[in-house]
């Protein structure tokens, strides 16, 4: 699919950049072009890779002129820009607004001026039922994606949906260790609290799947196992703490969820099982190319659960450590 193609990834220097980056490599492109506003941070990139199929574009998604200049000639965009603290987007909502809407509509516009192939966009699981603005800017990106396909121009745009990746950047497990290391304790906002998880080669290899098999329109939900929080933290503590280690509860953070969702219940209507990795999210208004193409749906199952949230199944310490191991914050031989 990416053999000799160039392809465009926004916001590209983040820990989904860097491993989308490294694994589109393998796949012979004709050029990959890393899309973000951050000098010092493409500069870091580029010395790691070293690379002649990798061409940096200083620019932001706010600014449609420059994605028009950026995609031309491109095939296909992976779409990772975002403002992505929740605490970040509660205190500046209009910077929230900025970046992951009206960039999301620059980058839809631009695309289909430069007849681009697919745009893939990376939404979150705070997207469902959202609580905090990050999520609900991601939720009005969604829609926006998914509503794309109905514009004029043969781009096609579609959403792959994931939670909490293992070890990129801001997430809890490095903050954790590095919390014993300075504190010898583990700062948690709520000792009740769930999440998904899912390691960076995972989630991008899972990207690709859906990536290669949708035709625009759908949203790609990506299975993923959850767990408590704390849970999570007393693995770590027996891996890089001591007898004296603590965890000490903090309170929860303006617009933190308790438990995150995979799917709202107000979609269940238009989920279906797609395999073993994903569920598949139909559009409201459902074309004839995408009637056609999943034979109306015959050869999955629709969902009929209540409620997609963590509180089914959560993971047993033994998961948990083999994630951790997944994830590199464990050596296989331990």
């Amino acid at each position: 699919m990416f053999e000799n193609k160039v392809i465009l990834i926004t916001g590209g220097t983040g820990s989904w950049g860097y491993e989308l980056t490294r694994q589109l490599l393998k796949m012979r492109p004709k050029e990959i072009r890393i899309f973000s506003r951050g000098e010092f941070a493409q500069v870091n990139m580029q010395r790691k890779f070293e690379s002649e199929f990798l061409r940096f574009i200083i620019g932001d998604v706010r600014d449609e002129k420059a994605l028009e200049e950026a995609l031309q000639g491109v095939d296909y965009v992976f779409h990772l820009a975002a403002l992505k603290h929740v605490h970040v987007c509660e205190m500046q909502p209009h910077e929230a607004v900025k970046t992951n809407i009206m960039g999301t509509a620059n980058l839809i516009r631009a695309s289909i001026k430069n007849n681009v192939k697919k745009v893939i966009d990376v939404s979150t699981d705070k997207a469902v039922a959202p609580l905090n603005l990050y999520g609900m800017t991601k939720g009005v990106a969604e829609k926006m994606i998914v509503q794309a396909n109905h514009l004029q121009g043969d781009t096609q745009f579609v959403c792959i949906r994931a939670g909490n990746v293992l070890g990129s950047n801001g997430s809890v497990v490095p903050l954790f260790i590095d919390q014993i290391k300075k504190y010898n304790k583990i700062m948690l906002t709520h000792k009740e609290m769930t999440r998904y998880f899912l390691t960076i080669p995972e989630a991008i290899t899972l990207l690709f799947e859906a990536a290669e098999r949708s035709i625009g329109g759908e949203i790609f939900v990506m299975k993923m196992p959850a767990c408590r929080i704390i849970d999570l933290a007393e693995v770590i503590i027996k891996l890089y703490g001591n007898s004296e280690t603590q965890i000490e509860e903090i309170g929860m953070r303006a617009g933190e969820k308790l438990h995150e969702e995979l799917i709202s219940v107000y979609e269940l209507g238009n989920v279906y099982e797609y395999d073993n990795n994903y569920y598949l999210i139909i559009p409201n208004v459902v074309n004839e190319t995408i009637r056609r193409y999943y034979n109306d749906f015959k050869e999955m199952i629709k969902m009929q659960i209540t409620e997609a949230s963590l509180k089914d199944s959560l993971m047993s310490e033994e998961e948990i450590r083999w994630m951790l191991q997944k994830g590199s914050f464990i050596l296989s031989e331990e």
